[in-house]
């Protein structure tokens, strides 16, 4: 008896330390798993795409786009390296370029036909496809602030005008006066523009290239976060000489911006009307979604093949899920740059490079 009962101690002991050590092994292999996932985050932006070229773009100019373009990507990176989400990166990322006037976003926005500023942008959070926006806000500092507000503290996804700007005092915003958005360049851009109009008595086409390059400009960013989460965001002042309270793609949810956790998050940047006519940056999902390729498949079948054929031109901005990354366009440059979980940074103004 006392040997059987032995026995079965021993067996309970045995089974015990057996199981002890298989309970120690998955949570070593989920402790992995975890160490692995928060390992794995990156951060991509864009300043803008257009008829960008060497030639064209002094040392002390190029040196400035670059010294900003750093500044903003390590703004984000830092934050998601020191555990914020992709949401909070993206927008300190898109606040330094919309207080430049090097990028057609905030301070550096481009003119209306009336000589005024009215700015755009949009923002989205990938893990449960909520989504903010804004459209021709005039007295916004920065508009994917507002975007976001509007994401978090509204039942509204898109909010435009003077109603905008009504919800963003009762948010506390500060308003500014619109002189704060002139800038010299700017509006001589402007000025070149309606001459040109004016010599050809109104009768502009859209493929001059002086008029063609007028649509181009936005800044945007896109980012994966430790969390797995996926973000994306956009931000423009437009369209140069545009009329009637035009408003382009950068506030359009699956237009210039998406973000869904299933796949990947875009933020585009062009001609506005023909991204929204392709749904670009949701095109880029859903061929990744059901078509299931990847990220780098689906931003080149889109951008290079899919825009063009409706007669558009401009990039995108992409991460996946995994990390992976897209930088795809069909114009001359895109200001763009990324970093990943390593710290490597690549950034990239031309296209031959």
């Amino acid at each position: 008896m006392k040997q059987t009962l032995t026995l079965l101690i021993g067996l309970l002991v045995f089974f015990s330390c057996k199981n002890d050590n298989i309970h120690n092994l998955d949570s070593e292999k989920l402790h992995k798993k975890v160490i692995n996932k928060s390992e794995n985050f990156g951060i991509v932006i864009h300043g803008g795409a257009g008829t960008i070229l060497k030639k064209n773009m002094s040392d002390s100019l190029e040196n400035a786009f670059t010294s900003k373009l750093k500044e903003a990507i390590r703004k984000g990176h830092s934050i998601l390296e020191n555990g914020g989400s992709s949401i909070e990166a993206i927008t300190a990322t898109i606040n330094i370029m919309e207080d430049s006037p090097l990028f057609n976003s905030g301070k550096g926005a481009v003119f209306t036909h009336e000589e005024t500023n009215e700015l755009d942008a949009s923002i989205m959070d990938g893990s449960n496809l909520n989504a903010g926006a804004v459209a021709g806000v005039t007295r916004i500092k920065n508009p994917i602030n507002l975007a976001l507000a509007v994401m978090n503290d509204s039942p509204h996804v898109l909010l435009s005008g003077k109603g905008a700007e009504i919800f963003a005092k009762e948010r506390g915003f500060n308003l500014v006066d619109p002189s704060y958005f002139f800038t010299q360049n700017r509006y001589n851009s402007l000025i070149r523009v309606k001459q040109k109009e004016k010599d050809n008595e109104n009768k502009v086409s859209f493929e001059d290239p002086f008029i063609k390059e007028s649509k181009f400009g936005t800044v945007g960013s896109v980012a994966l976060d430790k969390n797995g989460n996926l973000a994306a965001g956009t931000s423009t002042g437009g369209m140069t000489n545009k009329r009637w309270n035009r408003i382009g793609d950068s506030p359009i949810i699956g237009a210039g911006t998406y973000a869904n956790n299933a796949t990947c998050a875009v933020s585009s940047t062009g001609w506005g009307e023909y991204f929204i006519r392709g749904m670009v940056a949701h095109d880029i999902s859903a061929m990744m979604e059901y078509k299931g390729i990847s990220l780098k498949e689906a931003a080149s079948e889109v951008i290079q093949k899919k825009l063009p054929a409706l007669g558009g031109s401009g990039g995108v901005v992409a991460i996946d899920n995994k990390g992976n990354i897209a930088m795809e366009f069909t114009t001359a440059g895109m200001y763009r740059a990324h970093m990943n979980a390593e710290g490597e940074l690549i950034l990239k103004i031309y296209k031959d490079e």
